[in-house]
């Protein structure tokens, strides 16, 4: 398998979107699914990246209708959850995030169900798609219509455009958890993007982008035991059992 991404139309639900969305994307077109490594397809009425070959995991997507997105939002404990603490929503009167990392954007829903504007940058032209179909669906429904009007997706270099936007209080970053040397099965997500976008190689430059443009503070997601990013000392952090936040204050 030499393609690392296509599309198959037979495998969507109406052959002409697949066809709009190859050329939107610059994707090829594949025949047989051994073509390509991932697949992209459009089914059950939502869009959705599919791993091909055999015993591999399922389709992913992005819904903040039900499962996770909806138990978090329910349930995740309000502005007292980490999250919450780590960009500052209890004492600061937080109103303005940019998630520079946005993925498939779960952390920026929980932002958002609390009352932040998110700006989500998406750099991959295949995940932004997912996104945009996410939010879109997520419009639509009367639990989910008001929190996602909040969210504001802008596919293009974070690098880039944190220059060309208005400075927001916080800058959020996620970028790709280094590998480990654990044999537990990562999840079907990280799998994903460790397959379609490579190693994460600009994590020190998005932080110093970050720092030059957030009004209040830059936070780095990072595995509970990971260093900080290139060793650099964050002003505090918060942790939770799996995941810590590193916060850099700016002008401190």
């Amino acid at each position: 398998m030499s393609i690392k991404i296509a599309i198959r139309p037979d495998c969507w639900d109406d052959c002409e979107q697949a066809l709009q969305m190859a050329e939107r994307l610059g994707l090829p077109l594949v025949s047989n699914s051994e073509q390509a490594e991932l697949l992209l397809v459009r089914q059950d009425q939502r869009l959705q990246i599919c791993t091909t070959g055999k015993r591999t995991p399922g389709p992913v997507s992005v819904d903040f209708i039900a499962g996770k997105s909806a138990h978090r939002r329910r349930f995740g404990g309000g502005r007292g959850q980490p999250l919450a603490r780590a960009i500052g929503l209890k004492k600061e009167g937080v109103r303005t995030v940019i998630d520079a990392t946005a993925g498939l954007g779960s952390d920026a829903f929980v932002l958002a169900a609390l009352g932040c504007e998110i700006i989500l940058i998406e750099r991959s032209r295949v995940i932004a798609a997912l996104l945009e179909d996410g939010l879109q669906r997520a419009l639509d429904d009367e639990d989910t219509g008001e929190v996602v009007s909040r969210m504001h997706l802008i596919q293009g270099d974070a690098m880039q455009l944190l220059g060309e936007l208005s400075p927001p209080d916080v800058v959020y970053l996620d970028p790709m958890y280094p590998k480990s040397g654990s044999r537990a099965q990562v999840k079907k997500e990280m799998q994903l993007f460790r397959q379609l976008l490579g190693p994460d190689l600009d994590s020190e430059q998005l932080l110093d982008a970050g720092l030059s443009r957030a009004l209040k503070r830059v936070v780095v997601k990072r595995p509970a035991k990971a260093p900080p990013i290139a060793g650099r000392s964050p002003s505090a952090h918060i942790s939770s059992p799996n995941t810590r936040y590193d916060l850099y204050f700016c002008n401190a």
